[in-house]
This record gives structure tokens, sequence and C-alpha cells, in this order.
């Protein structure tokens, strides 16, 4: 009997370390486009695996590349990892996925896969200036060297000229098949799919979790999106217009500042955007409310605070001063202009036709409210002021108050911008809405 209480002893421990010892891995998808969106989560799946103890990290690579400022971060974060890392190579790595497959310990592809062609090119696939290059065959070799790969093979993924006997003259760039990569030292070899890789480096029936984005970092990419953050520039901007023109905090107010909010943030998350650029905006923001409210008028303070505001934005949409090019400024100058003046187009006619609008004099009192329910407000004719004039006795943006008739009345401006003290002149009434205009001195 004592025997037997062994047996079961010695196989229970058996069986419980067979349990335990699986291998446990952990897969990250990297394909499409590399952007600054992807950074972040493959960050935050790197931190995850080595807080669960993971045995490996396998990174399914298939891209045609991207931003490569992006591209470095993810390869920082990989180089960093206290877990082993794979590269499978299910299709291709090409441009910045190569950087970040030769920062994979190990490296296998399927076959008719390919590695290479790391010119750094802009918008239009036009090769980027010598300062560029220098900067990516740099990143390639000392990656390479990391990982005990060949550093000549590297360099010359990003520089036609670089000649490596054997494999490519001084008038090719070198993109290497799956076979080739293994030959010259550039991976470990090729697999026919992921399964054989996962026998190969985990054993049998280890524990697999697949990661993915998740809600946050999807957000974060998303509002990175030039169109997204060109949008949330335009209703900033138009959102402060408004707020600063009508009286008390409303809608717009809250609208601006939750769309900068989000820019600046989502800039913030991906190393878009520093404290400086945000420093520079509240700055900005400040000079332009002093202007308006205590010194009415245009003068120093106006212009400083525009040149801080727009700066800020156009710093916010360049990104990291090291990876800066003509063609990454003349993208966010693009990005920023079209912003700009979709938002002064939309400005124009907010402040040309909101305030004949429907929608609008529903906001502000109208000729009557009916008595049934108890309540209601004299009924008053302002057609007879049209033509008349007077002087406005607060600063009208567009609402304030005017002196008409020895009669202090509600008014707003045509959009424009007048002054205490100013004469205007009644130009359009609509039930209670009195529009006026300034009367400029000849």
């Amino acid at each position: 009997m004592k025997n037997l209480f062994k047996l079961l002893f010695f196989a229970t421990l058996l069986f419980s370390s067979l349990v335990y010892s699986k291998s446990r891995v952990y897969v990250v998808e990297v394909s499409g486009t590399i952007d600054l969106g992807l950074s972040p989560y493959i960050s935050r799946a790197i931190e995850d695996a080595e807080n669960d103890l993971a045995d490996v990290i396998i990174f399914r690579i298939n891209t045609f590349g991207g931003r490569v400022d992006a591209a470095t971060e993810i390869k920082d974060a990989i180089l960093d990892s206290k877990v082993k890392t794979v590269a499978f190579i299910d299709k291709r790595a090409i441009s910045a996925g190569s950087l970040i497959s030769l920062s994979c310990q190990n490296i296998y592809l399927v076959p008719g896969a390919s590695i290479g062609a790391t010119t750094v090119v802009d918008q239009q696939g036009k090769k980027q200036a010598e300062k560029y290059q220098s900067y990516m065959r740099g990143e390639m070799r000392s990656t390479a060297e990391r990982n005990g790969r060949r550093t000549d093979v590297a360099e010359a993924m990003v520089d036609e000229t670089v000649v490596v006997k054997g494999l490519v003259d001084s008038t090719k760039l070198v993109t290497l098949t799956s076979d080739e990569a293994v030959k010259w030292g550039m991976a470990d070899s090729v697999v026919s799919n992921f399964n054989e890789l996962l026998e190969l480096v985990a054993g049998n029936n280890p524990q697999v979790v697949y990661t993915e984005p998740n809600a946050g970092e999807n957000i974060v990419s998303f509002l990175n999106n030039p169109i997204i953050s060109g949008i949330l520039i335009m209703i900033g901007t138009i959102g402060m217009f408004m707020e600063i023109k009508t009286p008390g905090w409303g809608f717009p107010g809250t609208a601006a500042v939750i769309a900068l909010t989000l820019f600046f943030g989502a800039g913030y998350i991906v190393n878009l955007v520093s404290a400086i650029e945000i420093i520079l905006f509240i700055i900005g923001v400040a000079l332009l409310l002093l202007e308006v409210f205590v010194v009415p008028g245009f003068g120093a303070f106006g212009i400083v605070g525009i040149i801080l505001t727009i700066s800020s934005l156009f710093l916010g949409l360049l990104g990291d001063f090291k990876f800066v090019s003509w063609d990454s400024i003349s993208v966010a100058v693009t990005q920023l202009t079209g912003a700009l003046l979709a938002s002064i187009v939309a400005i124009y006619f907010i402040g040309k036709f909101l305030p004949k609008s429907e929608v609008f004099n529903r906001l502000v009192l109208v000729d009557g409210i009916s008595g049934t329910g108890g309540y209601s407000t004299a009924k008053q004719n302002f057609s007879g002021l049209i033509g008349k004039t007077g002087e406005a006795l607060t600063v009208l943006r567009p609402a304030g108050a005017a002196l008409i008739d020895n009669e202090r009345i509600d008014v707003i401006t045509n959009s424009s911008y007048i002054e205490k003290g100013a004469r205007v002149k009644v130009v359009h009434v609509s039930g209670s809405s009195i529009m006026v205009e300034e009367i400029k001195e000849k």
C-alpha cells in the first residue's frame, strides 16, 4: 500500500510538471502601415508578456513599411524586451518592417517571403536626402550587429552603393528572398507555416496568447490620423472664435477644449507632442484672451498669441525633430494650412448667416411667448429701429448692448468686432434679434 501511495505521488508530480512546463507564447501582429499608433500597442504587449513570464514573443510581420520614427520606437521596445523575441515574416518585411524584424533575436520566413528595401523615401516614394539615409544605415547596422546579423547586408538594404560581394553590385538595392535571407545570415530558417514555427520555438502544445490593440490604443491611432487631427484643429479654432464672440461659456468653448485636448493628448501619447508644444499653445491662447478682454483692439499681444498658437499646432503635427525632413515639413504645413483655411471659411459663413438663421433665433427672445402657461412677455416691434444710429455701450463680439433712441438695447453684430463707445447703425431686425454694424468715420 505504501508503494502504491508513492507511485501515485510521483505520478501527480510528473503530471503537474508536464502541465506547468508548457511554454507560454505571446503573438503580436505587425501588419499594414507602420505608424505611431502601433508603437504604444507593441510596447504594451511586450510589457504584458514580461509580467506574465512568457517564454517567447512572436512578432507576425507582414508590412510594406511606414514611418521611420514609429519603426525606431518599436525597434527600441523589442531590443529592450526581457522575453525572447522572434520575427515571423509572413509574406514580407519591407522598409520599416526590415528594421523591426532585425531587432528580434530570431527571424523565420515562410517560402516566398521577402525582407529588405529600407531606403527612406517621401510621401511620393522619392528617395530622401543623404542625412536620412545615413541615419537609417546606422540604425540597420547597429540593430543587425546587436543580434549577430551581417551589417554589410543590412546597410545594402538601405543604400544601393554598398557592395556585398557575391550578392549585389553598387547599382541595386538589396531585397532578399526567404532562402537568400538564410544563406546570407539575415534569418535563421524557412518554415512552412506558423504552426511549424510554434513547434520549433516553443515545443508541443504551447500556451499561445494572441494580443490585439485595446480600445485606448485604437482611439489614439484613430486620432493621430492626418484627416482626424486636421478636423480636431478645425473644431478647436472655430470653437475658440465663437466662444470669444459670444457672452458667457457655452457649447463652442466646450467643443474647442475637448478637440484640442484630444489633439495634444493623442500626440503626447505617441511622442508627436511634448510639453513644450502644450505650454506654447496655452501661452498663445492666454495672450489672445488678454488681447480680447483686457486690451481691446489688435496689437502685440494678439500677434504673439497667434504666432505661438499656430506654432504649437504645427510642431504638434511635425513630430520628433530627429526625423524632420522637407517632406514631413511640407505635409505638416499642408495639413495645418488646410485646417485653418477651412476654419476661416466656416467662421465666415457662421458669422454671415447664423445670426439671421432660424436656429440662432431660437436661442434669443422672440416677439412673445404664449400666456397659456401663465407667463408672457410684452410684445415689442423693433422693426422701426432699422436705419437708426446709436452708441455701443459694451464691446460687441458679436453680442452686447447699445444705446439707441436713449434706450439700452441688446444687439449683435454681423461677426465684426466693435469696440465700446463706437457709433453703430441698425441694419437688420428679426424678432427681438437686432443686428448692427459700425459707422466708419469718413
